[in-house]
Parts: structure tokens; C-alpha cells; sequence
């Protein structure tokens, strides 16, 4: 076996299956049809897809909204790690590990904080939030663990403040074609690879490696891309 694989879906409702919020597949779909996407069709992007870029983050108020909390947690300078609350405790925490890898190689910062974040445990936003979707911060990952963006959103955010510029990394919303559910991971571009990091996945690995996985879109704090076949 080349890597070792955990079935832990996101949307784990029969009834979702294949199945994505439907808003945000309308506009993805209705904004690819137009010709303001910013910078048009890119062949060969993540798993061999077609990407279309666009600026406009308006379909996508949970990226925003939790890049914006994120912002607030971060003046957070009182609490102790007793507390059930995310507080400066936490944060420092958080910034105690990465002090651990700040000054290593680019690929073992990967696979460490890929290895870190996938120790949490999985919850799906259902049961740890009573919603169907949430997107939470790393603070709020750290307090309650979470689902897959959630690990995924917690790699991009640490792989930041670790000084990876934004452009080379993106939360990746697929398909699982094996599952037939919805997933998310981070695609991160390094040295001229597109590299997974999955919370279903011990090793960080290249996105060809991995044939079930259909891109739907992906962003981060510069914009966003629709996926599709060739």
C-alpha cells in the first residue's frame, strides 16, 4: 500500500451524497458561464483539472467570515487552557508547535503539521455544531475539533503564519469518487508539485497519486478556482 487511507468522510448523510451545498454549486456554475472570471481557464491544475480563477469571494461567505474570526482570535491575550473557550492559552499552544518546526525543511514543516492536526479528533459539524456545514477557525478546531475543511483550514492558516505565502496553497473541495461523498483537503505547490494534505492521508503525497478525488473548487486569501475535466 502506498499511503495509509482513514474513511472519514465529510458529509456523512446518505442523502448528501454527491451531493454539495446547493447555493454554492448554483453560483459556481452560473459564474462560470460569464466572462469576468479574472484571470480565464488554466489547464493541468490541481489533479489534472481545467481551473477558472475568479477574485469575487461573494459565493463563498463561510471562507470570509471564518478568515475574519480568525483575525479577532488572534488579539486574544487573556484565558487559561482549563477553559472549554478558546483563549491565549490555546493560541500559544498552538504557537509552541510551531516553533518546533518554524526552522525546518519545507517538506518536514508539510508532513509535521499534517501529521499534528491529523491527531485531532473527528467530529462532524452535525453533531459538534448542529449545523450542517461550519467552517471553523483553528481556535475553534483546537477547543472542538472538527471535519475535514476544518483540518484543512488548520493547515492552511498554521502553514501561514509558518511564512508560506498565500499563492501556494489552497482548501480543496471535492468529490470522493470511491465514498461518493463530499471532502475537502489542502493542496499546497512546492517545488513545482501539487502536494495533499488530507486528514484521510498519514503522508503528504502528489495530487496524481490519488485518482478518486474530483476538485470541485479550491481557494484561499487571493481568490478562487472552479475545477473541471479536460
Amino acid at each position: 500500500m502506498l499511503f495509509f487511507y482513514r474513511p472519514y468522510p465529510c458529509w456523512y448523510n446518505k442523502n448528501k451524497m454527491l451531493s454539495f451545498p446547493r447555493q454554492v454549486l448554483f453560483i459556481v456554475s452560473v459564474l462560470a458561464t460569464l466572462s469576468g472570471l479574472a484571470e480565464g481557464a488554466r489547464a493541468a491544475g490541481l489533479f489534472g483539472m481545467i481551473e477558472t480563477a475568479s477574485a469575487d469571494f461573494t459565493p463563498f461567505p463561510k471562507w470570509t467570515d471564518l478568515l475574519k474570526r480568525f483575525f479577532i482570535e488572534k488579539g486574544q491575550r487573556e484565558g487559561n487552557c482549563a477553559s472549554k473557550e478558546f483563549n491565549a492559552c490555546h493560541y500559544a499552544r498552538w504557537q509552541k508547535f510551531m516553533d518546533t518546526v518554524r526552522d525546518s525543511p519545507k517538506d518536514q514543516q508539510m508532513s509535521e503539521v499534517n501529521r499534528f492536526m491529523n491527531e485531532a479528533k473527528y467530529i462532524v459539524d452535525p453533531i459538534n455544531w448542529r449545523v450542517n456545514d461550519y467552517w471553523a477557525t483553528p481556535g475553534q478546531f483546537f477547543q472542538k475539533y472538527g471535519d475535514c475543511e476544518d483540518y484543512a483550514i488548520a493547515k492552511y492558516l498554521t502553514l501561514r503564519a509558518l511564512g508560506w505565502p498565500a499563492e501556494q496553497m489552497r482548501v480543496v473541495i471535492l468529490q470522493d469518487m470511491n465514498l461518493k461523498v463530499a471532502h475537502a483537503i489542502l493542496a499546497v505547490r512546492h517545488e513545482g508539485r501539487n502536494m495533499v494534505l488530507d486528514n484521510q492521508i498519514a503522508m503528504v503525497i502528489e495530487d496524481h497519486r490519488i485518482a478518486h478525488y474530483r476538485p470541485i473548487y479550491s481557494l484561499n486569501e487571493e481568490g478562487w478556482w472552479r475545477h473541471r475535466a479536460p
